[in-house]
């Protein structure tokens, strides 16, 4: 497999249960503690060393292009009040040689549609996808786990995590045979299974490595329930033609596109990096 070079965030959603927050401003710029859920996955891919940051967005997103863009005026006030780390901290969200492109999702048509949206970009480059409702807070980035994973078994990875059986209709849940004690080869994938009809409880979460293959299943994808597009469904046909893996990353997760797991990791983020108490 190729280097990972690429990495789509789908950044199009609604946020509907954080409104009104999220009325005027995007869900992945809500802060934990002092930045927004979208630069805490920015900095894991480019911690994984991701050059080429491919924004799938909606309407109303235009916050989290200004905040990956230099701003000029608020750089030069800092500089002229001599607040060195606050200049800092502005300056350098991103990397000189990292870049940004955004792409428009025009119609909420599922994940597999916004990631099939990031395709003229992607070309045919093995790339990630980082959803970032899903913080995960790792000694090593999570994403580079993924790519070792990749790399070392030549496939495209899914990150995954064991979820409790009542939980299973909340998740992609895949069926596996161990190749060792963090990976296992998919041999089945189903979105949101009843517990009684889940395959296994291995669940899959907001990081994966694919294969630009998965372009052409997903171009092939009917679109499911709501009238989605379902990643998931673009996976389990990818899986005809080339491997997929299944890796129990090292971390702790934060399922931030809820208001307790928002709260959970500011609390835990806030304990951890910041010095403060509740």
């Amino acid at each position: 497999m190729r280097p990972i070079r690429k990495a789509v965030f789908p950044v199009a959603g609604l946020g509907t249960r954080f409104l009104p927050a999220t009325k005027a401003m995007p869900k992945e710029m809500l802060p934990v503690v002092d930045k927004p859920l979208i630069q805490y996955a920015v900095e894991e891919a480019v911690a994984a060393g991701v050059t080429e940051l491919i924004f799938v967005t909606g309407r109303s997103k235009r916050a989290i292009e200004d905040h990956f863009d230099s701003a000029p005026e608020l750089e030069m006030e800092l500089a002229r009040k001599d607040k060195q780390a606050m200049l800092a901290a502005v300056k350098n969200i991103l990397p000189d040689h990292v870049s940004c492109i955004y792409i428009r999702q025009t119609a909420p048509l599922g994940l597999g549609h916004a990631v099939l949206t990031a395709a003229p970009v992607v070309g045919d480059e093995p790339f990630a996808v980082l959803l970032a409702d899903d913080l995960i807070d790792a000694d090593k980035p999570v994403l580079s786990q993924l790519i070792d994973a990749a790399l070392t078994h030549q496939g495209s990875i899914l990150g995954v995590q064991e979820v409790a059986r009542e939980d299973t209709d909340k998740y992609g849940i895949v069926s596996s045979n161990k190749v060792n004690s963090r990976t296992e080869r998919v041999n089945a994938i189903v979105e949101k299974p009843a517990p009684d009809a889940a395959p296994s409880t291995l669940a899959v979460v907001g990081r994966y490595v694919l294969d630009a293959a998965i372009f052409n299943h997903l171009r092939r994808t009917q679109a499911g329930s709501g009238g989605e597009i379902q990643l998931t469904d673009g996976i389990a046909s990818l899986m005809t033609e080339k491997p997929v893996f299944a890796h129990r990353y090292e971390g702790t997760r934060y399922d931030c596109g809820s208001k307790a797991g928002m709260f959970a990791a500011t609390v835990a983020y806030g304990k951890k990096y910041h010095g403060l108490e509740p």
